[in-house]
This record gives C-alpha cells, structure tokens and sequence, in this order.
C-alpha cells in the first residue's frame, strides 16, 4: 500500500513537471554532433526516466523470479511435512489406543484363582 503511495506521488510529480516545461526547448546534438534536434525539455527527461525503469526491471526481475520460485518449493516442502505430522499423529493415535486397550483389558480382568 505505502509503495502505491509513494508511485502515485512519483507520477503526480513528474506530471506538474512535465506540464509546467512545455514551452522550454532544448537541443540534442546526436552522433557526435553530425545530427542536431530541437525538442521540449521534458521528452528526453521522460526518456530518461523510462530508461531508467526499463534497466530497474531488468536488473530486478530474476531475484524477484528466483525468490518467486524459492518461496514455492518452501511452501511445497512445509505443506508435505504436514501431511507427514498428520500420518504420524494419526498412526500414533492408533498404537497410542491399543496400548490403553490393552492396559485397561487388563486391569479389568478378574484374578483367576489357581
């Protein structure tokens, strides 16, 4: 939520930028200067800043895939270890009952006289 904040500024930002620098122009001067253009100032600066997102995402997206497909092997591997607690308390629960069978049979028996 605060990183939607923090874009949605970015963006308001950058849009009064570019609104209140229409009219200024600026030169570029292309290919060690044998081409030469006039434009607003705000285009090579949006330029720039897509540039800049364009190389961000790049440089980002493979820890972001990585972390994407560690956090699922973890979650697979935890989800297989509680279908392995549950067998085990299930089994246990079993033994755990014939053992507390056995000991009240027992208990409950009368002693035969012999």
């Amino acid at each position: 939520m605060i990183r939607l904040i923090l874009v949605g500024i970015l963006l308001l930002l950058s849009l009064a930028f570019f609104l209140q620098n229409q009219e200024q122009e600026v030169t570029l001067r292309y290919f060690f200067g044998l081409l030469e253009s006039s434009t607003p100032i705000y285009k090579p600066i949006l330029a720039g800043f897509a540039v800049g997102l364009l190389v961000s995402g790049i440089l980002l997206f493979p820890p972001w895939v990585r972390g994407r497909i560690e956090l699922r092997r973890k979650t697979k591997a935890l989800q297989d270890a509680d279908v392995d607690l549950e067998r085990l308390r299930h089994s246990l629960e079993k033994v755990t009952g014939r053992i507390s069978h056995t000991v009240t049979g027992e208990s409950q028996r009368e002693p035969r006289d012999e």
